[in-house]
C-alpha cells in the first residue's frame, strides 16, 4: 500500500490511526495519565495558558532549529523520550524509532523496560544513543545495565528518579495490561478485534524467537512479557533511592549524565552538586504522580536556579511545535518527546515515526517566524505573555541571557 504517514498532518492525526491500529490496552497504555488523569489535562492546560508576545519586521529568511547538546549539534532542540512500549506497538519499534531520530539528528533514548536490547539498536540503528537507567533495588545490577551502555556505545545516561513505586495505572488493569502480560477474556478480544497488530507484531515475535521478553534486564529479572499466572511479578522499583546513589553513578559514568524527574529547585541544585550534567523537569507525562504541577510550569524556577551550572531540558506532554518553542523561551536546552514518535511508529512504522518528527520540525520552525526568532538563540521570555498565576503566582526574573552548553563532567 506504501508509505501513508503523509496523510497525517498534525500529531493528533497520529494518534487517531494509532488508536485505530492498536487494542485498547496498549493504545490506552500509552494515551493516559494515572489515577483521575489530573496531571495529564493539567499539562496541556499550562501550555495553552501561555500565549505569545511575536517580534514584526524581524529578517527571519534564514531561520535555523540547530542547537547542541553536550557538545555534540543536534539538528533541532528535540530527543527521543525514552517509553517501555515502542516495540510492542510495533514489530521492533525501539529500532524503527532509533532510525527516525537518526535521520532527523537528534538523540534517541532506550528505555530500560525496551523488549529491543540496548546491544541490538546500537548495531542497527546508528545515531546518537543514550539510555534511560531505572535504579534496581539491588544496586548491582542497576551499575551492571550501565557497564553494559558503557560498552555498547550509548553516549548519555538518563537516570529516572520519579519513580519510587509502581503508578496506580487503574486502567492498566482493568485491561489486562500488565507487565508480565496478563491474558484475560477481555485482552483477548481486544486482540482480536485487531487481527493486523496480532499479525504484523505479536505472531512475528513469536515466528522469531517466542514471546517477547524484557531484554535490558539482568538475566536475573528477564521474564517473559506473558508469564504464567504464578510467575507474575511487578516490574522492580527502588524506593530506598538517594543521592548517593547519584554519586555512585557519576563515577561510574563518564559521559553526559541527565537526571530524569526534576520539579523543585532544591532537587536540581542536588544533582548539580551530584555531578549531573542535566536535568530533566518532567512529571512522567502525567503518569505517575496525579497531583503533580506541570512541568512547563516548574520550568521557569528550575532554570533559575541551575541553568548556570548545568543544562535543563523538559518532557511531559509535549503535542504541537509551539509548546516546544514556549519551552526554550522559558529556558529549557531542548525537549523530549515521547507519545509522538509512538504515534507515529504505532500508525506507520519507521516512516510515521519518521513523520512525527518533521511535523514538530515544521511546527517549530512556523511558529519561530511567526515570532520573530530567526534561531534558538533568540528565543526568550520577552516573546511570551504569561497569565497571572504562572509558576504558582511568582513574579518570574528575567531570563538571563543564554549560556553556552555546559559540557559535561567526566568521572575520575
Amino acid at each position: 500500500m506504501g508509505d501513508r504517514s503523509g496523510q497525517a498532518f498534525n500529531i493528533s492525526d497520529l494518534r487517531e490511526a494509532a488508536r485505530r491500529n492498536l487494542p485498547r490496552g496498549l493504545y490506552e497504555f500509552v494515551a493516559r495519565g494515572s489515577e483521575d488523569e489530573v496531571a495529564v489535562r493539567r499539562n496541556r492546560e499550562r501550555f495553552d495558558a501561555i500565549a505569545m508576545r511575536p517580534r514584526v519586521l524581524v529578517d527571519v529568511a534564514k531561520r535555523s532549529q540547530e542547537t547542541s547538546f553536550f557538545g555534540q549539534k543536534s539538528a533541532m532542540p528535540l530527543a527521543v523520550a525514552p517509553t517501555g512500549a515502542a516495540g510492542l506497538l510495533w514489530f521492533d519499534g525501539e529500532i524503527a524509532v532509533a532510525k527516525a531520530a537518526a535521520r532527523a539528528g537528534i538523540p534517541f533514548t532506550l528505555s530500560t523496560a525496551s523488549i529491543i536490547s540496548m546491544e541490538r539498536v546500537a548495531a542497527e540503528a546508528g545515531g546518537r544513543l543514550w539510555f534511560q537507567l531505572y535504579m534496581l533495588p539491588e544496586r548491582r545490577m542497576s551499575h551492571q545495565l550501565v557497564a553494559r551502555a558503557k560498552a555498547a556505545g550509548y553516549e548519555g545516561l538518563v537516570v529516572t528518579v520519579d519513580t519510587p513505586t509502581t503508578p496506580n495505572r487503574e486502567y492498566n488493569r482493568r485491561n489486562g495490561f500488565v507487565l508480565p502480560m496478563r491474558l484475560t477474556r477481555r485482552n483477548m478480544v481486544d486482540v482480536a478485534l485487531h487481527p493486523g497488530w496480532f499479525l504484523n507484531v505479536f505472531a512475528r515475535y513469536m515466528m522469531r524467537s517466542g514471546i517477547p521478553m524484557l531484554e535490558n534486564y539482568p538475566e536475573e529479572l528477564r521474564v517473559k512479557l506473558t508469564a504464567k499466572p504464578g510467575e507474575q511479578r511487578g516490574l522492580p522499583k527502588n524506593d530506598s533511592l538517594n543521592w548517593a546513589d547519584l554519586r555512585e553513578l557519576r563515577k561510574l559514568w563518564d559521559g553526559p549524565l541527565m537526571v530524569k524527574g526534576v520539579l523543585h529547585p532544591d532537587d536540581a541544585a542536588m544533582a548539580a552538586d551530584c555531578g549531573a550534567d542535566a536535568v530533566i523537569v518532567s512529571n512522567h507525562g502525567g503518569r505517575n504522580l496525579d497531583c503533580s504541577m506541570a512541568t512547563i510550569e516548574a520550568l521557569p524556577a528550575v532554570v533559575d536556579r541551575v541553568a548556570h551550572r548545568m543544562d535543563v531540558m523538559v518532557d511531559s506532554g509535549f503535542e504541537r511545535g509551539s509548546d516546544v518553542v514556549k519551552a526554550l523561551a522559558l529556558g529549557a536546552r531542548g525537549v523530549f518527546v515521547g507519545r509522538a514518535p509512538l504515534w507515529g511508529v504505532s500508525a506507520f512504522g519507521e516512516p510515521g515515526a519518521s513523520r512525527a518528527l518533521a511535523i514538530l520540525r515544521e511546527e517549530i520552525d512556523r511558529v519561530m517566524a511567526f515570532a520573530g526568532c530567526p534561531d534558538i538563540a533568540s528565543l526568550d521570555r520577552s516573546i511570551l505573555h504569561l497569565s497571572p498565576g504562572f509558576g504558582a503566582g511568582q513574579q518570574l526574573a528575567p531570563q538571563p541571557p543564554r549560556l553556552q552548553p555546559v559540557p559535561p563532567v567526566r568521572a575520575a
